[in-house]
């Protein structure tokens, strides 16, 4: 006779299957929502990030600090500094916040045009919810209460040497401060240990890069030396901190035509950033442990 003990792992078995087929079969018929910048929030929950959650829980081993800072309900804009050659940094907040946040809140994150239209991963990054950084999307998925995220070193942040790492490079003219103040939501400053260390670039092949039209080519510790694989990231160990909320409801949405006062709040996040890696990185005894 059968113990009950023993049945639960089958029974796990069952339902995992059993949960599949309801999941294919959803597909198959078109039982599922999208909404209308193409977020599909099952194939992202079931799917896409458990693809991405073993490199964040047992590759970087990430740390989370802070995470009380992120609105539970309202809008919020994550602002984080941006690194790593390729841009793994944002994979791993969205799924900091999935995992960590007492909500399980997504991040809408504003991509770059190029990021959107590389084959097959532009698809998919608007399947995980990112949209193009265009100032009225952004507006109005704060004003429906989602958080969105923004890195405002862009390409000049992830794309930056290994001698650089750690120091930010400049946030643009400011607009998404404009975008908070106009949506009246709190500014979130996240700031990342680790990512500067995963593709630890050394060169940059501009001549190949305008070829391909890619704001730039790589050369890093791995590739193109060790071949394919030079592909795979180092294993460094991540610490992730989300710092107090810099409120703009004080200010009202009107001083987002207030360019001063918008040069100031960039510089407030951008320093802010600044001093959370300044710390961290003092704290930190080893890039890998």
């Amino acid at each position: 006779m059968t113990r009950s003990g023993e049945d639960e792992p089958l029974a796990d078995v069952d339902a995992t299957i059993a949960a599949a087929l309801r999941f294919m079969r959803r597909r198959f018929t078109g039982q599922y929502e999208i909404d209308v910048y193409g977020f599909d929030r099952e194939l992202t929950e079931q799917v896409l990030l458990p693809l991405a959650r073993p490199l964040y829980r047992s590759y970087w081993r990430v740390r989370t600090l802070g995470m009380e800072h992120v609105p539970s309900e309202s809008g919020g804009l994550i602002v984080g500094n941006h690194s790593g050659t390729l841009p793994f940094d944002a994979i791993m907040v969205k799924i900091a916040l999935l995992d960590e946040h007492p909500a399980h809140r997504h991040l809408r994150e504003l991509a770059a045009d190029l990021a959107l239209r590389v084959p097959f991963v532009g698809p998919l990054a608007r399947k995980t919810g990112n949209t193009l950084a265009h100032t009225e999307d952004a507006l109005r998925l704060l004003r429906s209460g989602e958080l969105v995220g923004v890195w405002p070193e862009g390409f000049k942040g992830i794309g930056k040497h290994y001698r650089d790492r750690y120091k930010l490079q400049r946030f643009g003219r400011g607009g998404f401060v404009e975008v908070a103040l106009h949506a009246q939501v709190p500014i979130v400053p996240v700031a990342i240990i680790g990512a500067e260390e995963i593709y630890p670039m050394v060169a940059d092949v501009r001549w190949l890069a305008r070829l391909l039209g890619l704001p730039y080519f790589p050369i890093t510790w791995q590739f193109p030396l060790l071949g394919p694989l030079g592909v795979a990231p180092l294993p460094s160990k991540w610490v992730m901190e989300f710092g107090e909320p810099i409120e703009t409801t004080g200010y009202g949405p009107e001083a987002a035509d207030d360019p001063m006062l918008v040069f100031e709040l960039v510089d407030r996040v951008r320093d802010t950033i600044q001093r959370m890696l300044s710390r961290n990185l003092k704290e930190r005894r080893s890039i890998f442990f």
